[in-house]
């Protein structure tokens, strides 16, 4: 599945024998992964086109006389979307050359070397498991050992996930990003210092009824029920009063198979919850509270004449999607992002815009959702729906590939 690359910088620098070169910020889901030079992208080309051959999309040119500045904005653009392309094949991105060279990125970029360390993961519930690491792994290898501390069947291992977030003094839960596979938490950690972020585990799944396959497990159902208890207590969900008490008796009791049971039928259990933001639906000046799962984009919005409307985005519904940078952050403020969404309202297709931080996870949780739409259809025998997919600069078109998994690239379009 195409990961949310971008290069959000080329800086130019001169070496100490006073040649230049261009230094590309390479960021992942908006936060910056590491550093690269031009040559340093070409070399890693090669040796992936070695292994892989014509399954690796086309490298940039290299040019033999000084670029232009048109030339080296359409360079940085191509990298970008090489970067982009070759994420689609799996077996690529599984490959020990593409997670060393990331390794090496983010290590070299942050300066921090292969150690010793101590990581804490955190549960729903709030506690923490502390694992002995080497700064150097990833974050499938974290998620291996900290599942396995906990007693988890290795088949259930795919529908779980790392994750960064932050735990307000108020309350609140923000869901920062999705740790991507190849990713080094630890120096991903100190990388976002400035944001407090955490690192725990979630389910990975938009589809509240594939927790029935995690219930003959004690150390899944124990996750899901963990996750559960917390989705009420930070108001995630939104129970009745008859269901609220008789949460709170099954609670009470431990009966967690008959709590988790109960609470799959409560509106918006299971969704990822964005913070507030603001939107230009139905009109510009709207704030919202959006609930992503079980194929919608859930919309509380407040209008300006502070009148509330619930709307239901189903994806179904939705042709494409884009995120893009508004603007850099200033004075420690994070990037202003626009997540715009092209819908069919009544017959007629519309852009819809939601200016979130989380514009990112948001993608992400769109794609899981078709991707899970997808694998439920082909075992059902339906047909499957092109959609359009997101990135940055450009509107990439996108199907399912013979791998139920990936999107396959079949078309681009100037936005």
């Amino acid at each position: 599945m195409k990961l949310h690359f971008s290069i959000t910088t080329a800086e130019e620098l001169r070496e100490r024998r006073g040649g230049r070169y261009v230094l590309y910020s390479v960021c992942l889901e908006g936060f910056l992964l590491g550093k690269a030079r031009y040559s340093q992208l070409r070399r890693w080309d090669a040796q992936l086109r070695q292994l892989f051959g014509s399954a690796v999309p086309a490298f940039p040119p290299k040019y033999y006389l000084a670029m232009t500045k048109s030339m080296a904005d359409e360079r940085q653009s191509q990298l970008e979307q090489y970067l982009q392309n070759v994420t689609l094949d799996s077996n690529i991105t599984n490959s020990d050359v593409f997670i060393a060279f990331f390794r090496k990125l983010q290590q070299d970029t942050f300066k921090i070397q292969t150690q010793r360390a101590f990581l804490d993961v955190y549960l729903a519930d709030g506690s923490n498991i502390k694992l002995d690491i080497q700064t150097s792994d990833t974050a499938e290898q974290i998620l291996e050992v900290t599942l396995c501390k906990m007693g988890l069947s290795r088949e259930l291992t795919k529908y779980f996930s790392l994750f960064f977030f932050q735990d307000h003094d108020d309350g609140v839960l923000s869901v920062v990003k999705k740790v991507a596979e190849f990713e080094l938490p630890y120096v991903s950690l100190q990388s976002m210092k400035v944001l407090h972020c955490k690192l725990g585990i979630r389910k990975w799944y938009m589809d509240p009824s594939l927790d029935t396959l995690l219930m003959d497990c004690r150390a899944s159902l124990n996750l899901l029920y963990m996750q559960a208890i917390q989705e009420v207590e930070r108001n995630w969900v939104k129970p009745t009063e008859g269901q609220m008490q008789e949460l709170e008796l099954l609670q009470k009791n431990a009966h967690k198979v008959k709590f988790l049971e109960l609470i799959r039928e409560i509106q918006f259990y299971g969704y990822v919850r964005l913070d507030p933001c603001m939107c230009d639906y139905p009109e510009e000046g709207c704030t919202a509270d959006v609930y992503v799962g079980n194929n919608e984009i859930n919309c509380c919005i407040k209008l300006p004449t502070n009148q509330i409307k619930e709307v239901s985005f189903k994806i179904n519904r939705l042709r494409s999607w884009q995120v893009t940078f508004l603007g850099a952050a200033k004075g420690g403020e994070e990037d202003t992002l626009e997540f715009r969404f092209e819908y069919n309202d009544s017959g007629t297709w519309q852009w819809i815009i939601l200016y979130t931080k989380q514009a990112f996870l948001l993608s992400s949780c769109l794609k899981k959702m078709i991707s899970e739409h997808m694998t439920k259809a082909a075992r059902g025998g339906q047909e499957m729906v092109v959609h359009s997919g997101f990135i940055s600069r450009k509107r990439f078109l996108v199907r399912p590939s013979e791998d139920d998994r990936v999107f396959e690239k079949i078309g681009e379009e100037d936005l």
